[in-house]
């Protein structure tokens, strides 16, 4: 379809930072469409269908430190939807799991059930979100902006949110001739990330992850191994997670799929049952993982014509609850 649409609110990734951010503004009454260049919602709360079973292969699951996501979070027990997996993990280095009171949550049917439900909300509420369209430019136009996809449309708002990893946000930027100050540019161009390789892998015998079912070695060339089923998102196939670490990742990202999987699986057979076999296997890439560098606030304000605002979780603290506490950061801003 061609010409173009107009809203108040255009946010460019449709992961959590920009799930989190429409439910504040549609709740707020904005007009507001969401676009993910992926086929689904989500970004890195990924969960991919292995023959019968199912692994997520992104964020593998999330921890709390801020009220403001652990209220969030509580609702989201009480709904069932997020349960506490473990308490900590095994190094490998030892049978049991050394517990630090810490929880770390898991989504039921896996980490992409999260994003598919906020967006359920965010839809209910009149958003429009639209994946399998890949944002080609952000550009100024009267006094909002004019997004370009690739599909051909074109959308008019008066305010942009960009949750995608900094280097493709720049990209969208200079593609649009947005005009960026010289601290701006900076700043954002010192945001630094990690890439990460995952293997998955279904299994037929018996895996002996330590309880519950993980081992964790940051430092390590693979650095994450997860049995699925035992996780409770998987019961009708074992489907087993290995990341590798950003380094290993680095080193190793465009390599062939058959050596990198090669790799994996020389690392996960130790803790494979000597008769147990791989039956089916995928490997997936993530060329901006975890960010390493992050920008000290929970996003940025561009100062240009109309209200631009970049986040996600480079911003103001990592992983899934800096990514959702930067949203939210932005909606009310917006709001």
């Amino acid at each position: 379809m061609n010409g173009q649409t107009n809203v108040d609110v255009a946010i460019v990734g449709a992961g959590i930072s920009g799930l989190m951010a429409a439910g504040v503004l549609v709740a707020g009454g904005r007009r507001v469409t969401l676009f993910d260049k992926g086929r689904s919602v989500g970004g890195r709360l990924a969960t991919r269908r292995l023959g019968a079973g199912r692994a997520d292969h992104g964020a593998q699951f999330f921890t709390v430190r801020d009220p403001e996501f652990g209220a969030w979070v509580e609702r989201w027990q009480e709904t069932g939807m997020v349960y506490t997996w473990a308490h900590g993990w095994s190094d490998g280095s030892l049978a049991a799991t050394p517990p630090d009171g810490h929880p770390r949550y898991a989504v039921r049917g896996g980490m992409n059930q999260l994003a598919k439900e906020l967006a359920a909300q965010v839809a209910a509420q009149g958003a429009e979100i639209i994946t399998g369209v890949r944002v080609t430019a952000v550009a100024p136009q009267g006094a909002g902006w004019l997004l370009t996809g690739d599909d051909g449309r074109s959308f008019t708002a008066g305010a942009v949110i960009m949750t995608a990893p900094v280097p493709q946000t720049l990209a969208l930027l200079d593609a649009g001739a947005t005009p960026l100050t010289p601290d701006d540019r900076a700043g954002l161009e010192r945001i630094r990330y990690a890439p990460a390789l995952c293997g998955l892998y279904v299994v037929e015998g018996e895996v002996h992850l330590p309880a519950p079912g993980a081992v964790q070695r940051p430092d390590a060339d693979f650095a994450w191994f997860a049995d699925n089923r035992r996780k409770g998102i998987s019961p009708d196939a074992t489907v087993i997670t290995v990341h590798a670490g950003g380094d290993w990742s680095a080193a190793h990202y465009d390599a062939p799929d058959a050596k990198l999987s090669a790799a994996f699986e020389r690392a996960l057979r130790p803790w494979l049952a000597a008769d147990a076999w791989i039956a089916e296997e995928q490997i997936k890439r993530w060329r901006y993982a975890a960010p390493t560098v992050l920008h000290p606030d929970r996003f940025l304000r561009i100062e240009a014509h109309a209200p631009l605002l970049i986040g996600g979780d480079a911003f103001g603290a990592p992983r899934v609850e800096g990514a959702a506490l930067s949203g939210l950061a932005m909606g009310h801003a917006l709001g």
